[in-house]
C-alpha cells in the first residue's frame, strides 16, 4: 500500500508508475524519515534471526533494511500487484533472493493466509482502512515479539488534509478514501490483544508506535 487509501481500488492509485518512483527514491535516498525511525526502534531491541511480516510493504524497503541488519526472512503482504517487478529488482540488487516472500493478501479479511512472525510492521497502512480495529487486531495476533506501526495524528490539520484528499478522490471518481483514526483507540486495540504499547515518536505528519508481547 505504501500510502493511505481505502483498500478498495488501491491498484488504481498505487500503480506501476508509483512503484517505479518509490523504488527510485529508495535507491537514491534510502528510507524515508519515518521508516528509518521504525527500523531504529526494531534494531534497538534486536532483529538478529527474526522473522518479519510487513503488511502493505510496497516495494519492501523496510524489510530489506532489516534483513541487512540480521533478520532471517521477511514476508510482504500487498493489495496492489504493481509493486512486484520493482520489489523483485530491489531484492536481487540487495543480494537477498530467497529471503523475501511476497503475497497478494488482505490479512484483515484472510488472517489464516500467513503465519505469525517475530516482528510485524505497518507503515502508513492503518490510514488505509475505514475501521482499523480489525486490521490491528489481526496484526497483533500475528506478532510473537514486537509490532511497530506509523499513522497520522488526529488533529485539525490532519483532518483537514484528509477531508481535502477525499474530496479530490471523490471528484476523480475513485473509490478509496483516507483516514486519520484516533491514536488512543488504535493503541487500545493492540493492548486488548496482549501487547504492551507505547508511542515512540511524534511528528506533525506521522507518529510511530511500538508494541511488545
Amino acid at each position: 500500500m505504501a500510502g493511505c487509501c481505502d483498500p478498495r481500488g488501491c491498484d488504481r492509485v498505487f500503480d506501476d508508475r508509483f512503484a517505479r518512483r518509490t523504488a527510485a527514491r529508495y535507491r537514491k535516498r534510502g528510507l524515508d524519515r519515518t521508516a528509518r525511525r521504525m527500523v531504529d526502534v526494531l534494531t534497538r531491541t534486536g532483529v538478529q534471526g527474526a522473522t518479519v511480516l510487513e503488511i502493505g510493504g510496497g516495494v519492501g524497503e523496510i524489510q530489506l533494511e532489516l534483513l541487512k541488519r540480521g533478520a532471517a526472512s521477511a514476508t510482504n503482504l500487498e493489495l496492489s500487484p504493481a509493486y512486484e517487478a520493482e520489489a523483485a529488482a530491489l531484492i536481487e540488487e540487495a543480494g537477498l533472493a530467497g529471503r523475501v516472500h511476497r503475497r497478494l493478501v488482505d490479512i484483515a479479511t484472510d488472517p489464516a493466509a500467513v503465519p505469525a512472525a517475530d516482528i510485524v510492521i505497518l507503515h502508513r497502512v492503518v490510514c488505509c482502512y475505514p475501521e482499523p480495529s480489525a486490521l490491528l487486531g489481526v496484526a497483533a495476533d500475528h506478532t510473537r515479539r514486537q509490532l511497530v506501526f506509523s499513522h497520522p495524528p488526529r488533529n485539525v490539520v490532519s483532518r483537514t488534509v484528509v477531508a481535502t484528499q477525499n474530496l479530490l478522490l471523490r471528484l476523480s471518481g475513485r473509490e478509496f478514501r483516507t483516514f486519520a483514526h484516533p491514536p488512543a483507540a488504535m493503541l487500545e486495540v493492540l493492548a486488548e490483544h496482549g501487547l504492551r504499547t507505547a508511542v515512540v515518536h511524534r511528528s506533525p505528519v506521522w507518529h510511530v508506535a511500538a508494541a511488545t508481547r
